[in-house]
């Protein structure tokens, strides 16, 4: 089975439909979000529409916590606050409806899916240290666990090694970001595993950055989040 797991998309339609696009093309059998539909950019119902009818399943990102009240905006950055305020003017029932089903983690086809750290999920712990990724092995059962939330994307086995992915290991993957990468390359990042081949594939893509970081400023959100997908940061 060849699975597609994209996370941190951010209200990101431009780069949505690019990766929707790839995977049509290229025969996956089923797509995985990893949260943070939401958030940032200027197509909260657009996205959170495509993904209802593209992915199997979808966990819950910090930022659809902090829409539905269950995280307070203050551990939020400013712009992220304020990105956050006009998606709650944005964002219709049905889709909010929607995000607040989402469970904090699912695990299927023997593998793990969470937003942020699977140690502590509705803590959203960013993990970035050897400490954290050492407490996230600890945390799943499964021989891989797939994550967000960082925007960077990384391959690390149980022995703390680095993007070798092999056989008869267990792995923390974080796919990095869709609508909002920040690990200086400005393309889409998401993640493709073949089970059977028992191969994994981090895949970059080009599109549209401009026009979603004029919808940014059309509709009044912080300049500095359009700056940041020019950027890749």
């Amino acid at each position: 089975m060849r699975l597609a797991i994209l996370s941190d998309i951010h209200a990101n339609l431009s780069a949505l439909t690019s990766v929707l696009a790839f995977l049509d093309t290229n025969e996956v059998d089923e797509i995985y979000c990893l949260g943070d539909v939401v958030g940032y950019g200027p197509f909260p119902n657009e996205c959170a529409d495509l993904v209802i009818k593209r992915c199997t399943a979808t966990v819950m990102g910090n930022h659809e916590s902090g829409l539905l009240g269950k995280t307070p905006l203050d551990q939020f950055n400013k712009p992220g606050q304020k990105a956050l305020r006009w998606t709650e003017k944005q964002i219709t029932t049905q889709h909010l409806t929607y995000l607040s089903s989402l469970p904090l983690v699912t695990v299927e086809h023997g593998l793990t899916f969470v937003h942020a750290s699977p140690s502590r999920p509705a803590e959203w712990t960013y993990v970035l240290t050897l400490t954290e990724v050492q407490e996230s092995f600890y945390a799943f059962s499964t021989q891989i666990c797939f994550i967000g939330h960082t925007h960077i994307p990384i391959v690390v086995g149980e022995d703390l090694s680095i993007d070798a992915f092999r056989q008869g290991s267990r792995f923390l993957i974080n796919v990095g970001s869709v609508g909002q990468p920040r690990d200086g390359n400005p393309k889409t990042s998401f993640g493709l595993l073949d089970t059977e081949a028992w191969s994994y594939r981090l895949i970059r893509l080009q599109y549209d950055v401009h026009e979603t970081a004029n919808a940014i400023i059309k509709r009044g959100l912080p300049k500095v989040l359009a700056r940041r997908l020019l950027d890749g940061h």
